[in-house]
């Protein structure tokens, strides 16, 4: 069970306090627990709300990285790729994509062949995982004609052949991200979300010892003394920096690109498919839940991250890109279903422009910059997370003088995901939930992994939690043991970072307002908070 420390807070001091419950910091809190460190992570709304919730739902070695030599990234990310595939089996698994060739230089078909056989020996290793059935294969050459009559939908003016090459496909990644925090969870690091740092603790030697937090739910407010703060606030580092800084004058500013993605009706394709823009930066299209996931859009972002919000000018320009590569050309807003963005810090390597900025992760100890006692974490990406965490805890373990204990992460399943071989494990779920629907089956037992039967167990004790609640299988039990167990306290965190009702569009005001009516009896919610809830929840599934 998740338990927000803060309800319950005496003044325990801790080894670490992390900023943040993205991907990141849920990473971090992971390793340093398992190191056996005395943890303590802060999240100012819900875990991985923001850019974590923001992805394209891949798991990737970083092909596009090789354009910039970044060949040591590319490796590291395809290890970590591996590593998950591993210890979260049930949330990550191989999938095919197809990437044609044009006439031009950066979508020339020998460029792109050149670059995937590059891909291929990087992941030499790429077929060592626990479950056999993950298979990925050797990229594979196809001429033109032989891409049209897979994909008739790809543009085929100027296209001189392709290839098929494999990434991974991450399921759900706002369940991934919950699964490192359970997992820190269960060694021993005390977690809360809605718990905003509003403020540093300095002692008399000016040195950090702590943060000022205010519970987002009470509105109390608490000391936490930790000897070390971890910045995990993505694209909030800067502003947390700055409020670290007593004089008031501190400009720290981090280089912020917006990502957005879309989804629609599904494509009459097969496959993932690579696209590029007229001016050379690619995107994919990738079938996802019964639906067509479009993105990612790489744009500069100035201003104040919590102003974000998706803007109908950068649907429609997703939209036209699309129509530009793929299709019937004839995709408008109307046929998006549910759109969604974030903002990726990014380490400003002097280039021009967001998408040729490297995705390169920096460490720094701020005692340079007269914060000692922080650390803060800026770049990086998803599917590395696990690997720059290990790389935190040997700066942690340097300032803190403990040379940290071994955590090998990377052998150990995550929290729900003890699962080696898939096959088996669905196949004794089919029997044992026989009473339940097969897309029920497949939607909770994949996004559940083996806390499903909790699920399942729930949705038995009490019929109306049988219910299925979206079009792929989802039951209502899911809503309760969102709350009991997973420390949702929003109809958002439940539609969204739960259940993923929400992440297939707006499920109709009606479904609203039966899961709000479960969850009021669990959260004691009055009618006009129920009503509250129902209009966030609406406004946030709403296009703008």
């Amino acid at each position: 069970m998740m338990k927000r420390f803060i309800d319950e807070y005496k003044g325990k001091p801790f080894d670490l306090i992390i900023i943040g419950g993205g991907i990141t910091g849920a990473a971090v809190a992971y390793d340093a627990a398992a190191r056996g460190f005395g943890v303590a992570l802060v999240e100012k709304k819900d875990y991985g709300w923001a850019t974590s919730a923001a992805t394209s739902k891949l798991i990737h070695g970083g092909l596009r990285y090789l354009q910039n030599v970044e060949l040591s990234l590319v490796r590291e990310s395809l290890q970590e790729r591996l590593i998950l595939e591993n210890i979260a089996g049930n949330l990550v698994y191989p999938i095919e994509f197809l990437v044609p060739g044009y006439k031009d230089t950066k979508r020339n078909k020998w460029i792109l062949r050149a670059g995937l056989t590059l891909y291929d020996i990087l992941s030499y290793d790429r077929n060592r995982t626990w479950d056999k059935s993950k298979h990925i294969p050797h990229h594979s050459w196809l001429s033109k004609s032989e891409i049209m009559k897979m994909e008739p939908e790809v543009r085929a003016q100027g296209m001189t052949g392709g290839s098929i090459y494999y990434d991974c496909q991450s399921l759900y990644p706002e369940r991934l991200t919950l699964a490192f925090i359970k997992s820190a969870g269960r060694h021993g690091a005390e977690i809360s979300n809605y718990a905003k740092v509003v403020d540093f603790l300095h002692s008399e030697d000016r040195k950090i010892e702590g943060v000022r937090i205010e519970d987002g739910l009470s509105g109390k407010t608490i000391e936490i003394k930790g000897s070390l703060v971890v910045n995990c606030a993505g694209p909030w580092a800067d502003i947390v920096l700055n409020l670290a800084d007593r004089s008031g004058n501190s400009k720290h500013h981090i280089k912020r690109s917006e990502g957005i993605h879309i989804l629609t009706k599904k494509f009459k394709t097969r496959h993932a498919v690579v696209m590029w823009t007229p001016s050379g930066r690619h995107f994919f299209t990738i079938p996802w839940r019964g639906y067509q996931l479009t993105g990612t859009t790489d744009t500069d972002y100035e201003g104040n991250p919590d102003d974000y919000k998706v803007s109908r000018k950068s649907i429609e320009g997703l939209i036209k890109d699309t129509n530009d590569s793929i299709g019937d050309g004839n995709l408008t807003y109307d046929d998006v279903a549910y759109a969604w963005g974030g903002l990726r810090p990014l380490v400003d390597d002097q280039t021009e422009g967001t998408y040729e900025s490297s995705r390169k992760y920096e460490i720094y100890d701020n005692a340079a910059d007269g914060y000692d006692g922080l650390i803060t974490v800026e770049g990086g990406k998803y599917t590395t997370s696990r690997h720059l965490a290990e790389s935190v805890m040997e700066m942690v373990g340097k300032k803190l003088h403990r040379p940290p204990e071994k955590a090998a992460t990377d052998k150990a399943f995550l929290a729900g995901c003890e699962i080696r071989d898939m096959a088996s494990f669905m196949g004794g779920l089919k029997k044992a939930y026989a009473d339940f629907d097969s897309m029920t089956i497949e939607f909770v037992g994949r996004n559940y992994g083996t806390e499903s039967k909790s699920v399942f167990d729930l949705a038995r004790q009490h019929s109306k939690l049988k219910e299925i609640i979206c079009e792929d299988g989802q039951i209502m039990s899911s809503v309760v043991y969102a709350i009991r167990e997973e420390s949702a306290k929003t109809l958002t965190d439940i539609l969204l970072r739960r259940t993923g009702v929400g992440n297939i569009g707006h499920p109709g005001k009606n479904m609203l307002e039966k899961i709000a009516a479960v969850a009021a009896k669990e959260l004691g919610w009055d009618a006009s908070r129920i009503d509250r809830e129902v209009t966030q929840a609406d406004a946030v599934l709403t296009l703008p």
